[in-house]
């Protein structure tokens, strides 16, 4: 992403791992499931956004799908910038439209059996933050 282009000053990262544990159960695995298209075109605008908004050269989201184990490395946010404020805060802003928005459904593994989650976080104070309405208000 700053390969031969001497603007970029900052380059900020995220990596996301997978957990043992979810609303108090353990979680031994997970399947994240999603729409092919779908899911890359919703990052993709996500990013379009995030351009927009703050001061940056570029950004990539990489996200799995599949069956992940407790630390496995399932996301990651990459977003390059001439300064470093603007690389964190697009890469939060990211971050957060990411929990919140993209369109995963995941199937988490417990002691009690398989459960459903929707792996989009209600987050009104996140979404609230970057002026973002929640989907359902």
């Amino acid at each position: 992403m700053r390969a031969g282009d001497t603007r970029v000053g900052a380059v900020c990262t995220f990596v996301g791992t997978v957990r043992d544990r979810n609303d108090g159960s353990s979680v031994s695995s997970m399947e994240l499931e999603h729409y092919p298209g779908m899911t890359e075109k919703a990052i993709e605008a996500m990013i379009d956004e995030a351009v927009k908004r703050f001061d940056i050269l570029g950004a990539r989201v990489v996200h799995r799908v599949g069956l992940l184990q407790p630390l496995d490395q399932i996301m990651m946010v990459a977003v390059v910038s001439a300064h470093r404020a603007q690389s964190f805060e697009a890469c939060e802003f990211l971050m957060d439209y990411l929990k919140t928005q993209a369109p995963f459904w995941k199937k988490e593994q417990t002691p009690e059996g398989a459960r459903w989650v929707d792996a989009r976080v209600a987050d009104d104070a996140a979404l609230a933050r970057w002026g973002i309405s929640a989907p359902n208000a």
